[in-house]
């Protein structure tokens, strides 16, 4: 099991260093644009050129991304081109505010969907139809149109939730789940409908095989058969899709947190982007991939525990 994790973490690193290096070949074509975006309207082409010179932009790119990366592995992404804010500092502060939303979002769409899931695959008939239904217009519901709906009725007509702002949970605990009530709710309908169709179908798939019938003929009571190993065995597959969903909440970050006007993650991502902030979005890049290499590896190691034969892989 360890030589497995340091396998993933080593191939993790190589992702991160391929996916920036990329990243950076990309930013590299705006690298005048930028400079020009710094020294504004006043900016000639001799001060263009002297601070081009002066962020070493005039160097060959395998050098410049050489750079980068030295510093990186020592743990300095360098400071935004615009505010001087030290990358890392800053992407931890905004992602810890975007998983104070995500994962409590993913939390009460993991307890719903396997309420919805299992509930549908063993009671089938009505039971079944009304938890498919409820998951189709989870899927159908456009965020934007569920998010001003929320808005309009329990912020502006009942005045009980906040529109916009965040508030940490440190500061004020009833303040911040205030805040977050109304874009976790988006978050749990979207997660809550395509993570409930997969325990559902993995439930059904694992309730016809033949050792369900083979515990009912030695006596075991259909409520320890479901509990104590249909369940499980239909777990990995839902395990999958629950790293899937994370890594989509934390995209949708971007939509939820310009609609909310929260302080995240995604508002920080897209406003670097927009203004060509290179240290900053190199930082993202390389936070993401890392990010999205460890959740796959928590996935992995939840479904060698939930299904041995996987741990022989």
């Amino acid at each position: 099991m360890a030589a497995y994790i340091l396998r993933r973490f080593v191939a993790g690193i190589v992702l991160a260093v391929l996916v920036t290096f990329i990243t950076y070949l990309l930013l590299a074509t705006t690298f005048d644009s930028v400079v020009r975006a710094l020294l504004g309207p006043a900016g000639t082409d001799e001060t263009v050129a002297a601070k081009t010179t002066q962020l070493g932009w005039d160097r060959p790119i395998l050098v410049q991304y050489g750079d980068w990366l030295l510093h990186a592995v020592q743990g300095d992404l360098g400071r935004s081109l615009f505010t001087s804010e030290p990358v890392i500092p800053a992407v931890s502060q905004r992602l810890s505010v975007t998983l104070s939303i995500v994962l409590v979002a993913l939390v009460l769409s993991v307890l719903l969907s396997i309420v919805l899931g299992v509930t549908a695959a063993v009671r089938g008939g009505i039971v079944d139809r009304l938890a498919q239904g409820i998951s189709l217009v989870g899927m159908l519901i456009p965020g934007l149109l569920l998010s001003i709906g929320l808005v309009l009725v329990f912020a502006i007509t009942l005045k009980v939730l906040p529109a916009t702002g965040y508030t940490a949970p440190g500061d004020d605990f009833g303040r911040y789940l205030a805040a977050i009530t109304i874009p976790v709710f988006v978050l749990v309908v979207a997660g809550t409908a395509s993570m409930s169709a997969q325990v559902r179908g993995a439930m059904i798939g694992e309730l016809r095989k033949d050792y369900v019938r083979t515990l009912e003929a030695r006596g075991l009571s259909r409520r320890a058969i479901i509990l104590k190993h249909v369940l499980r065995n239909a777990a990995a597959p839902a395990v999958t899709v629950l790293g899937f969903e994370f890594i989509t909440m934390l995209g949708g970050a971007i939509f939820i947190e310009k609609v909310f006007a929260l302080p995240g993650y995604g508002t920080f991502s897209l406003n670097s982007a927009l203004r060509g902030d290179v240290p900053v979005i190199l930082g993202i890049t390389a936070f993401s991939v890392m990010l999205v290499v460890f959740v796959n590896l928590l996935v992995d190691l939840a479904i060698g525990w939930l299904t041995p034969k996987a741990r022989m892989l």
